[in-house]
């Protein structure tokens, strides 16, 4: 008989919460018990699962007894305040938050990219950025294949990405302008609706932002290369799910545009849709609900001798968040990991 596993969903009440469940469910994933943890405010909450519901407990550090898998959607500073507890209880944690991941004893994972540092966890595993995720899905082969020498991407990102709030104040100003009346602005320090922010989370000495500096560094730790270089800016603009990059790669062998399809083609996980000719390249409109990452406008860059061009897209909340995070908790159980080893 399959193993079962006890599951506990924390943050189950927020967006990226709320998806984790409803992947679980689509995925058939081997729980015996799904247990769903929020803050006290949300205690006694019932949350739909499986044709039933699920009643939100509150999430304390004794919440983790006979819990055999925790995935973390509540927070840097509450993954920080109670994933410690999860995994000291025996519990492996999956984090979706920021606390993590550049901790050197804490596996970034990507489970298409690098599944085998999840064989060295100590009870933590990281998921990484939603922008970092998608783009190192369709760098893996092209790095396997020619070596990237480096990255230089721009990033398109949905307001979802910033929670519940931000899309429901994008929905407010935009009602707001056609009804003639003047937009009001609290998630962002600027108007989203018909605008486009070169500013995603705080900046920094280097007057790169946080977010910038995450795709820096998330990406040569996934793909475990320090030499790689990367430099990125991140945009965020009125789309509601799914976000969207810019990314030019230079390789130390060179790939033709063909050569990168035919190996995009076979990645586990990306989908290619590139043909220019017909109009068809990848949109947040058409990804927003879908689990794959959709790369296209496959090009060669022109200016440098191993240079290529490519557009990609991805369901932030989904692939980027709660997908990633249960693909991670399947190949754990597949690598017979869920058991800290002590």
């Amino acid at each position: 008989m399959a193993k079962e596993f006890v599951v506990a969903v924390c943050g189950a009440t927020g967006a990226v919460g709320r998806e984790m469940l409803d992947t679980l469910e689509r995925r058939n994933f081997p729980a015996k018990e799904v247990i769903a943890l929020a803050s006290i405010r949300s205690k006694g909450k019932s949350l739909p699962f499986k044709g039933g519901e699920l009643i939100v407990e509150e999430l304390t550090r004794d919440s983790f007894s006979g819990v055999d898998l925790a995935l973390f959607s509540a927070g840097g500073e509450t993954s920080k305040k109670f994933a410690p507890a999860a995994a000291g209880a025996g519990c492996v944690v999956v984090d979706n938050s920021n606390a993590w991941r550049m901790e050197p004893d804490v596996p970034l994972v990507v489970p298409e990219v690098n599944p085998d540092d999840l064989d060295w966890h100590k009870g933590i595993i990281a998921n990484p950025n939603c922008s970092t995720i998608q783009m190192v899905v369709v760098l893996k082969p092209l790095h396997d294949e020619g070596r990237i020498k480096r990255v230089v991407v721009s990033t398109y990102q949905a307001v979802s990405g910033s929670g519940q709030k931000a899309v429901d104040e994008l929905q407010g100003q935009v009602r707001a302008m056609f009804n003639m009346m003047e937009p009001e602005a609290g998630v962002y320090p600027y108007q989203i609706a018909f605008n486009c922010l070169p500013h995603i989370d705080v900046f920094l000495e280097n007057d790169y932002t946080r977010e910038e500096m995450k795709m820096v560094r998330e990406t040569q730790k996934i793909m475990g290369d320090e030499g790689i270089k990367v430099t990125a800016t991140t945009v965020r603009v009125p789309v509601f799910y799914g976000h969207s990059e810019s990314v030019n790669v230079e390789t130390e062998t060179k790939i033709t545009p063909e050569e990168a399809r035919l190996l995009l083609a076979k990645a586990p996980g990306v989908t290619v849709v590139d043909h220019p000719e017909k109009n068809m390249y990848p949109m947040p409109l058409f990804a927003a609900g879908e689990d794959d990452t959709y790369v296209g406008r496959i090009r060669e860059d022109e200016t440098i001798e191993n240079g290529l061009n490519l557009w990609i897209v991805a369901d932030n909340i989904r692939k980027g968040a709660a997908l990633n995070t249960v693909q991670i908790a399947e190949t754990l159980i597949g690598k017979d990991l869920v058991r800290v080893v002590k």
